[in-house]
């Protein structure tokens, strides 16, 4: 629902990492690159770039990416806000809150958006190097070969080696996210610095080849010198930077009020085709706010520029200003090519409370989408069903075809009334009154079936008199239609006999809660997904669904781990749709989220001195990375008294 909101820490991380989106394939075939000996007989690819089903779309040399404009101007500022507060500028301490986008300074073999926007934002399952200027592999992936550029530089200006990325890549496994140490240690056996500029990977046998050059392709690198010479540590709070080489630099910040980002003059990938027509501000600032009503008054007073708005309310009711009326600020309704992410309200299946599925029903139908969308989102949501809504991996109906086929190969762990049973779908409800009494008979129902009983004071009880106790953790930031929407929805799920209710905390104790797994429920989101890989088993895997944050609800199911599995293993695009098909209609069988509503475009709002392509590729608004500023109208803004 709330889809343009800036993502909150423990929500960030990369595409390539979160979904393992990249695969093979190759512009060349051959048998290793000139000078070279190889002890594997296996067929060579040597390309530009790595995609897993067919031909890269961009030829090798090409100018640019399609929906860039290759002549943007270059300069200006763009600033956005947040809420909330940060401690520190190292994007990957395990504790404390870094500041918003303190990873953009690193880059890795392929390119990426340093903002986060998925690059290319045109293509689903294709990287292209940006560090590296050759990948090469056996046809078997059991290693690969990254040929790096020996003109990349760090910001400071020192040489960018091989030497870094093995250096960085041993430091994630010795001090970096525990989830994610232990799904590479699994993967990855080691890497070897063959010279100054070439990197090899192998990696473990017998496991999917889908994800693994990808993953390493997709890591980040940074300075071996600067942390030897300054004692950092990765896994640390700090209010240093890592030495990266990225084209953004912290320029400035002060914790808790703003951070500027500066476009560097000399940064090294200025010419790299994958660089073209994007990073054209000279500077990127982010300012923090405590609540999300100053947030917005800032806006209307210019002291920052553009807004991603998240509010249905305030879309609605609240652009009615005088930089509104003067013309400064234009709102555009912009289209989605990705499904909207699936928030909604999670439990914690480390509480026993939770595990049976029809627990799990019953709270699901307390949430009246009907009225929330009508009485305090203006009716401007639509209702989501599925975690990949509105695309091809949505599933429907009962299994059929390849779905189907998929399914029965998986044997007895698929529970036979999946089989038979349409596509679990949000229930509809009422939308004259918050609690619909059908449901609440339904809920209540389940609830009796597993031993909680509505007794005379109307609360439900167990067998042993313990009454049925939810809290709702949120942050303190949490704007005020998403507030209302959790309220609504406890005080529903009061009605129904729960004893349920919420507690608000501050930002920096709502991160570590989440971390570490202490809460009932909470209103967030799963991750998304459009394309198989090793990403999946950080998200909804069982192995790591303790200790992983991406896995917020600590899900542990053998049928999930089993379709996961099983997708990793498929040989072409249709096949891995109807995997996937299937994993959405897994995740909704287990009903393992009550789904709230979501906005299908994008909305934003800016004072007008913002331009950007006239097609938007299908992946990414990308308006922190190929979109720019036009000097004249932003002259023209600064004459009329438009800023704060």
């Amino acid at each position: 629902m709330i889809k343009h909101a800036e993502e909150k820490k423990f929500l960030e991380f990369s595409r390539r990492h979160v979904l393992g989106l990249m695969g093979s394939s190759a512009a060349a075939i051959g048998f290793g690159l000139p000078g070279r000996v190889y002890a594997d007989d296996d067929e060579m690819v040597v390309a530009h770039g790595y995609s897993f089903f067919g031909e890269l779309k961009y030829p090798k040399d090409f100018p640019h990416f399609d929906y860039v404009n290759p002549n943007a101007p270059v300069g200006g500022e763009i600033a956005v806000a947040t809420r909330g507060s940060f401690d520190g500028m190292n994007r990957f301490a395990s504790k404390g809150r870094s500041g918003l986008y303190s990873g953009l300074i690193a880059e890795s073999m392929f390119a990426d958006g340093p903002f986060g926007t998925a690059t290319p934002a045109d293509r689903l399952t294709e990287s292209y190097c940006l560090l590296a200027h050759t990948v090469e592999y056996p046809k078997s992936k059991r290693w690969c070969v990254f040929h790096m550029r020996p003109e990349a530089r760090f910001a400071d200006g020192s040489p960018l080696t091989a030497h870094d990325a093995a250096f960085t890549h041993n430091l994630f496994l010795e001090q970096g996210i525990r989830s994610y140490a232990r799904a590479v240690k699994q993967r990855i056996k080691g890497v070897e610095v063959i010279d100054d500029h070439t990197l090899r990977y192998e990696f473990v046998d017998g496991i999917s080849r889908r994800s693994l050059v990808s993953q390493v392709g997709g890591t980040p690198v940074f300075s071996k010198d600067w942390y030897e010479r300054t004692g950092e540590r990765l896994d640390e709070p700090s209010l240093n930077t890592p030495m990266g080489s990225g084209p953004y630099v912290v320029d400035d910040f002060e914790v808790n009020r703003y951070i500027v980002y500066k476009r560097n003059p000399d940064y090294w990938g200025w010419h790299v085709n994958v660089n073209k027509g994007r990073h054209n501000y000279d500077r990127v600032r982010v300012e923090y706010f405590a609540d999300d009503a100053a947030e917005f008054e800032a806006f209307k007073s210019g002291v920052y520029t553009f807004r991603a708005e998240g509010s249905t309310k305030r879309w609605a009711t609240g652009y009615d200003f005088p930089a509104i009326d003067k013309g400064f600020v234009k709102r555009q309704t912009l289209k989605s090519g990705t499904p909207p992410s699936p928030t909604g309200f999670i439990f914690n299946f480390q509480r026993e409370k939770f595990q049976d599925k029809r627990v799990r029903e019953a709270m699901a139908l307390a949430f009246n989408f009907q009225w929330t969308s009508a009485s305090l989102q203006y009716d401007l949501t639509e209702q989501r069903h599925s975690f990949v809504q509105n695309t091809e991996i949505e599933a429907k109906g009962v299994p059929e075809g390849l779905e189907k086929a998929f399914l029965e190969s998986l044997g007895d762990v698929v529970p036979a009334e999946m089989m038979t049973e349409e596509a679990v779908l949000a229930h509809t409800s009422n939308p004259n009154t918050t609690v619909d009494r059908r449901n609440k008979r339904k809920a209540l129902k389940l609830l009796q079936d597993v031993g909680w009983i509505v007794g005379d004071d109307g609360k439900l009880r167990n067998d042993a008199g313990e009454p049925f106790q939810v809290q709702f953790m949120l942050s303190s930031a949490t704007s005020d239609t998403a507030e209302a929407i959790i309220t609504t929805y406890v005080s529903n799920l009061q009605s129904f006999g729960f004893d349920a209710e919420m507690e608000k905390v501050d930002t920096a104790q709502m991160q570590q809660r989440f971390l570490d797994k202490d809460f009932d429920m909470l209103f967030t989101r799963n991750q998304s997904f459009q394309t198989s890989g090793t990403g999946l088993m950080q998200t909804y895997g069982s192995e790591q669904a303790i200790v992983s944050s991406w896995n917020p609800q600590s899900l542990q199911s053998p049928l999930v781990d089993a379709i996961i599995e099983a997708s990793l293993e498929t040989k072409s695009r249709e096949e891995e749709v109807a995997s996937l098909v299937a994993l959405d209609r897994a995740l909704r069988y287990l009903r393992i989220q009550v789904p709230v509503g979501y906005v299908a475009d994008n909305w934003i709002a800016s004072y007008d001195m913002y331009e950007h392509p006239e097609e938007l590729p299908p992946l990414a608004v990308g308006y922190l990375d190929f979109w720019w500023q036009n000097e004249e109208k932003y002259e023209a803004l600064k004459a009329a008294g438009a800023f704060g």
